[in-house]
C-alpha cells in the first residue's frame, strides 16, 4: 500500500533518560556489526549474484564510506529522496559510527539496495538482492521435518496447540525446535528457562474464542521463519480466536532476510506442497483466506523507515488502533517498539509502549543490547553467567501491553 509516510514527531517531553544505541564503542555488539558483519554481508551478496562492474563499483565504494567516510544522501533523483530528507534527523554528513544505530542500520539497507540497482531502470530493478539466501533456507529439509510435526499437534486440544504454535512463532529460525514441542510438552506446563518474561497467559486473554478479534502481525523475517508465523495465523483464525488477521510486511527487500511480499507468496506455496497433510492444508487455508479477505497483508512504507514506532504516521497508527492486539515480531521491531537505547533491563516495558495506539504484544529473540520490563533477579541471574545474553540469541521473550493508547 501506498500511505502516508510523514513521522510523527516525538513529543518535546519524550524521555531521554537513557543513551541512544551507536556503534562508535569498539567491541560493543553495534561496533562488530558495522565492523565486521556488515562488509561479510557485502562480500556474500558479490557471491550469490553476477552483478556486473557497476555493481561492484558501487558496492565498493559503499563500504569505503562505511570505513571512513561520512553518510551520504541518495541520489537526488531517487524516489524516495525527499523521505529519507524528512528522515534524516541530522544524521547525513556524519560517520556512520557515530550515528544512531537503528538508524545507520536502515540507512544502509537502503543504500544497499541503491547499489545493486534495485530501484533503477535496468536489469536489476526488483531483483532481490537477498532472495538467494532466502530461498535456500525455505528449500532445506528441516523445513519439511519442522512441518510434519504439525500432524501430530492436530491431535492436540486446542489450547494446548495454540500454546505451541506460539513457542514456534516465537523462537522464528529456532522454528524447528518450536514445531518440535509436542502436545505433551505443551501440557506439562513447565517454564522455559530460556524465556525472560513470559506474558503468554495475557496475550491468549485478550484473544478468547468467539470474539470478533482482529489480530495484526507484523512480520521479522522470510523463509522458514515466517512460516511460523502463518501457522500461527490459521490457527487463531481456524479455532475461532480471530476474525481476521491482518499480516504486515516490509515494502522492499531489508535487513537480509525481512518478509516481503514475495516471501509470503512463497512460504504459502512452500506450505501448499508440503508433505504433512497438515502442513498442506494449512497452506491451502491460508490462500482461501487471502482470497476471502479474512487474511490481508499490507506493506506500509513506515516499516523500512529508519525511526522508532513513537513517530508511526496517522494512517499507520490507526491501523493498529482497529486491532484487537499488535503482534510485534522479533529483534527489530521490539527496537523499534521502545527504542533502541541503553535502557535499564528493569525499565517497565508497557511504560515504553505507552505510545502504541492499542494492545500490542512483543515475540523476541534477544540478539541487540535493547531490553525492558525484566525483574530484579532475571537481570542478576543473566548477568551472573558470564554471557552475552542479549545478543546471542539463546534467549527469548513474550511480553505483552494490554491497555494500548495511554499517550492518546
Amino acid at each position: 500500500m501506498g500511505g502516508e509516510v510523514k513521522a510523527v514527531p516525538a513529543p518535546d517531553d519524550a524521555p531521554v533518560d537513557a543513551p541512544v544505541i551507536r556503534s562508535d564503542e569498539p567491541g560493543s555488539f553495534a561496533w562488530e556489526v558495522w565492523a565486521k558483519r556488515h562488509p561479510a554481508l557485502v562480500q556474500r551478496l558479490r557471491d550469490a549474484s553476477p552483478y556486473g562492474p557497476d555493481g561492484h563499483r558501487a558496492l565498493d565504494a559503499l563500504l569505503a564510506e562505511l570505513a571512513d567516510g561520512v553518510i551520504e544522501p541518495l541520489p537526488a533523483g531517487a524516489h524516495d529522496h525527499e523521505r529519507w530528507r524528512a528522515w534524516d534527523r541530522g544524521h547525513l554528513g556524519t560517520s556512520w559510527f557515530a550515528a544512531p544505530f537503528l538508524w545507520a542500520e536502515s540507512y544502509f539497507y537502503r543504500r544497499l539496495l541503491d547499489a545493486v540497482g534495485y530501484f533503477a531502470p535496468g536489469p536489476w530493478q526488483g531483483v532481490d538482492p537477498f532472495a538467494p539466501f532466502k530461498h535456500a533456507e525455505l528449500a532445506g529439509p528441516a523445513v519439511d521435518d519442522a512441518l510434519a510435526v504439525l500432524d501430530r499437534l492436530e491431535e492436540a486440544d486446542p489450547a494446548a496447540r495454540g500454546a505451541a504454535l506460539l513457542r514456534a512463532a516465537l523462537w522464528g529460525n529456532r522454528a524447528d525446535l518450536g514445531f518440535r514441542i509436542t502436545a505433551g510438552d505443551v501440557g506439562a506446563g513447565g517454564a522455559d528457562p530460556a524465556l525472560v518474561a513470559d506474558d503468554s497467559a495475557l496475550l491468549w486473554s485478550l484473544l478468547p474464542e468467539g470474539r470478533p478479534a482482529e489480530v495484526h502481525l507484523v512480520a521479522d523475517n522470510a523463509g522458514p521463519e515466517l512460516i511460523p508465523d502463518l501457522v500461527l495465523l490459521d490457527h487463531l483464525l481456524r479455532s475461532g480466536r480471530a476474525r481476521r488477521a491482518v499480516l504486515h510486511v516490509k515494502p522492499h527487500p531489508y535487513y537480509v532476510s525481512d518478509a516481503t511480499m514475495a516471501d509470503v507468496a512463497d512460504a504459502l506455496r512452500r506450505l501448499r506442497r508440503a508433505p504433512g497433510r497438515s502442513a498442506a492444508e494449512t497452506g491451502d487455508r491460508l490462500w482461501r483466506a487471502m482470497a476471502g479477505g479474512e487474511l490481508e497483508v499490507r506493506a506500509h512504507p513506515f516499516f523500512c523507515a529508519p525511526l522508532p514506532y513513537a513517530e508511526m504516521p496517522g494512517d499507520l497508527r490507526a491501523e493498529f488502533a482497529a486491532a484487537t492486539v499488535t503482534v510485534m515480531k522479533g529483534d527489530l521491531n521490539y527496537r523499534r517498539l521502545v527504542d533502541d537505547r541503553h535502557w535499564p533491563a528493569t525499565t517497565p516495558f508497557t511504560e515504553r509502549t505507552a505510545h502504541f495506539p492499542g494492545p500490542v504484544a512483543a515475540l523476541r529473540t534477544l540478539k541487540s543490547d535493547v531490553i525492558t520490563g525484566l525483574d530484579e533477579a532475571t537481570v542478576t541471574t543473566l548477568e551472573s553467567g558470564g554471557l552475552p545474553w542479549r545478543t546471542s540469541g539463546t534467549h527469548a521473550l513474550v511480553q505483552v501491553d494490554a491497555r494500548g493508547g495511554r499517550d492518546g
